[in-house]
């Protein structure tokens, strides 16, 4: 263990405390966007093992020949370094605990996120790490972080070898467990049963004949050509090997709750202790003249995602049908690979009924930075070979077609088997279906939000990933709610906007610092409640206002959008 033999545990009240000292740090100056730029674009795409010469660069005092006790005050960190890696050190009152500093979903800087109890969160992408073992507790982080041993000499400490990860304990569930799906869901469900202890067998439907991929990065840096093949997998075909997870590409085509059976799309069929609905999302194509010809794609796989490469390697100009977030990205990943790219869309601003008006219209300013032009307030009429024709009356050349305009959830089987199904497949705050021993995560589900008191169901990876692992936990007896506050990024260029929370509509925007200058935080409120908040570079911020809606501080969250 990390902590020192002679050390005790605060109590709960003092604990807070410092976390709230900690969260009223004044937030660092922002970097200028030369840095900003090297930090998203060149880093954030690097998988463990994967580090630029900057990263390896190491600073701070040697930890292996001993800190003073003093130079880390209690709730203080520092970063140094030890046996040539670099080392995070956190004092929580009498306790120290060293992990490595890079988190292993993107290579976010720990150091500069927040401190929450006996964990600390990523500041980019909002992953959460156990400081005492370095294990990857909350997604989208899934590899743990070097732990080190720490060691104390009177008032110092010294930091030199690595600790060994915990002893497993084993657990019992449901066996086999069935999971149909093997996107982010799917695959936390399969990953935590495994890491949580379960020894009975795992099958995890896997539709397409890849692992378990990472799919954000299928319109961002894989689609522009900054991301290399092998950083895409989550984990290598091995890892389910080793962990005896079987990896079957089939697809459930039905389900008898009664006789506990899945049959399977080979003809054959499954029977299950537990089943997990991991289905997913499916885009939509248009109903209209030409949608279907070979120069039209979708994106959502990471077959779509290489066809549209390949593509774009011929393509000269690009039509983009649908201002979201997938049809966005798509755009400045095809700008990236030299295609002009015009965004057709029926919206007056590109993302404006999630944004706002304000945020909106920004990035619509970024994307015309880049070069895209935008065609507004209207729709494909009819595609053809080398144009397409708008409602408006205009044509558009193109020789490459991108169909971004949503997609549906993939509830058939969930209706077939009698669930409850209702804008998705209505599950508790466990996430079990009306059907006892099927649960369901991902884009499918709709559960019950403690924080807005609604049903939600968002097709976000992170809370899909995060739902998997809380299934994951309820299968072994754990009765563990669902209570996470949604979150999701989304990369423009060299901007990255972070959002937590949910609002489906809203009364007002608040928005404090600057949304030209790339500083700001976005406040959205409904019925003089903040639902959700956006931010653009102010990733500690968004954190912290994370972490207030997790504990229903209304007033730290107040006082956080404020500044």
């Amino acid at each position: 263990m990390l902590q020192m033999q002679h050390a005790t545990l605060q109590v709960e009240h003092a604990t807070l405390q410092v976390e709230r000292a900690m969260l009223q740090m004044p937030r660092v100056i922002r970097q200028t966007e030369d840095a900003v730029r090297q930090r998203r674009i060149g880093t954030t795409q690097k998988r463990e093992g994967h580090m630029s010469s900057d990263e390896k660069q190491l600073s701070g005092p040697d930890l292996a020949q001993g800190i003073p006790l003093a130079d880390l005050p209690d709730g203080g960190q520092l970063v140094g370094h030890s046996g040539g890696a670099a080392v995070l050190v956190v004092r929580r009152g009498e306790e120290v605990f060293a992990i490595g500093t890079g988190c292993t979903h993107y290579g976010g800087p720990l150091a500069e996120g927040i401190v929450v109890g006996d964990t600390v969160r990523c500041p980019w992408h909002h992953a959460c790490f156990s400081l005492r073992t370095g294990e990857a507790v909350r997604a989208p982080a899934l590899n743990p972080v070097a732990a080190y041993k720490v060691e104390r000499d009177g008032d110092r400490i010294t930091i030199r070898d690595k600790a060994e990860p915990p002893p497993r304990q084993q657990a019992e569930g449901p066996d086999p467990v069935v999971i149909a799906g093997a996107g982010g869901a799917g695959n936390c469900v399969a990953e935590i049963l495994r890491r949580e202890g379960f020894e009975g067998r795992i099958v995890l439907l896997a539709p397409e004949k890849e692992p378990p991929y990472d799919r954000p990065n299928l319109s961002k840096d894989y689609l522009a050509g900054n991301a290399p093949e092998d950083w895409i997998p989550l984990h290598p075909r091995e890892f389910y090997d080793e962990r005896r997870i079987e990896l079957r590409q089939a697809q459930a085509t039905g389900i008898d709750p009664q006789a506990k059976t899945v049959a399977l799309s080979d003809g054959t069929s499954l029977g299950y202790g537990a089943l997990v609905l991991a289905t997913g999302a499916e885009p939509i194509r248009l109903p209209i003249p030409g949608a279907d010809l070979p120069h039209v794609h979708l994106l959502r796989s990471l077959a779509d995602s290489r066809a549209l490469i390949e593509a774009a390697k011929k393509a000269k100009r690009a039509v983009v049908v649908g201002a979201s977030f997938i049809g966005l990205e798509a755009a400045a990943s095809l700008r990236a690979r030299e295609v002009e790219v015009t965004v057709v869309a029926p919206d007056e601003r590109p993302l404006a009924k999630v944004l706002g008006p304000e945020l909106g219209d920004f990035v619509r300013s970024l994307h015309e930075e880049h070069g895209v032009v935008f065609r507004l307030g209207t729709k494909p009429k009819a595609i053809r070979e080398t144009e397409v024709e708008l409602e408006s009356g205009e044509t558009v050349a193109a020789d490459l077609v991108v169909l971004g305009v949503g997609v549906r959830p993939r509830v058939a089987l969930a209706e077939q088997a009698g669930l409850e199904v209702d804008n998705g497949v209505l599950v508790n705050e466990f996430l079990e279906t009306s059907a006892p021993g099927i649960y369901a995560a991902g884009d499918i589900a709709r559960w019950p939000d403690p924080r807005s008191g609604q049903r939600l169901r968002i097709e976000h990876w992170v809370v899909a990933e995060r739902q998997g692992q809380t299934v994951a936990r309820n299968l072994l007896g754990r009765k563990e709610r669902f209570d996470a506050v949604p979150f999701f990024w989304s990369q423009h260029y060299d901007v990255t906007i972070s959002y937590v929370g949910h609002a489906a509509k809203w009364d007002s925007i608040e928005i404090a610092g600057s949304i030209p200058d790339r500083d700001a935080t976005i406040t959205y409120r409904e019925g003089g409640r903040i639902a959700a908040v956006a931010t653009i570079f102010r990733d500690r911020e968004s954190l912290q206002a994370e972490l207030a809606m997790e504990r229903g501080d209304e007033a730290e969250l107040a006082r956080i959008v404020a500044k």
